[in-house]
């Protein structure tokens, strides 16, 4: 049971808020669309002005955690929300958005045993049937990703039967499952053997690879390694202070 009192006297009054509805958010007790305790509530519980809670809840919506409608209330975010805050964002939409056209290659589409490292990456005891797909995305016929992942069946039960020459795992993903945090590592290195192949590079060429981890509140979602061809793609953002 989560407390209901501010979480520390010693943090700023709008942390204490902030602090409390996230944690409220990370287990569970709002799920996605779900109207959240109004302004003049939270006043009313941590003995707050309404400016305080005001900023806690602004920063929340800014971290993408919370949606608020002008004379509806506070909503905990829907799931495209929460994954534009984590900066997951869908291939094809990345592709489409260039004016390109986006074509997948499956190459695997089945269930395998998890090792045991995979098994300890996606929280399973060892040789429990996870899902697995080999996927290379294509900008106008050119190879820019190989998409090898694995997925948590009980996550996202019928994974495997969709066609993902016409969705995106991410998307199908995005869809179905509850989305709350992700983990990243980014490296250049160099590509498998049959990465390489899949690609059409040499395997000497330099690759972007990038491994990553998502989760819903409880458990492991997907891992997911993303090998592209460092000549053909690149990351950018932005920053503001």
């Amino acid at each position: 049971m989560v407390s209901t009192k501010p979480p520390s006297p010693r943090m700023a009054p709008y942390a204490q808020v902030k602090q409390y509805l996230k944690g409220r958010l990370a287990a569970g007790d709002w799920p996605p669309g779900v109207l959240m305790p109004s302004e003049a509530e939270l006043v009313s519980q941590f003995g707050v002005s309404r400016m305080t809670v005001n900023r806690a809840l602004r920063e929340l919506q800014a971290e993408g955690l919370i949606e608020r409608v002008q004379g509806v209330g506070t909503f905990a975010a829907q799931l495209h929300k929460v994954s534009s805050t984590l900066t997951l964002r869908d291939l094809h939409e990345e592709i489409a958005e260039r004016g390109h056209l986006h074509e997948a290659r499956v190459i695997a589409q089945e269930t395998v045993p998890a090792t045991d490292g995979l098994a300890g990456q996606l929280g399973l005891p060892p040789g429990s049937p996870v899902f697995h797909t080999l996927i290379v995305h294509l900008e106008n016929g050119v190879p820019l990703q190989c998409e090898d992942r694995y997925v948590n069946p009980a996550c996202a039960p019928d994974y495997l039967a969709q066609d993902f020459t016409r969705t995106t795992p991410t998307h199908y993903l995005f869809e179905v499952t509850a989305l709350w945090r992700a983990q990243y590592s980014i490296e250049a290195g160099r590509p498998t053997k049959d990465e390489a192949r899949l690609l059409g590079i040499a395997p000497a060429d330099p690759c972007l690879i990038i491994v990553r981890r998502t989760f819903s509140t409880d458990s492991a979602i997907t891992l997911a390694r993303l090998v592209h061809p460092g000549q053909r793609y690149g990351l950018e953002g932005h920053f503001t202070p």
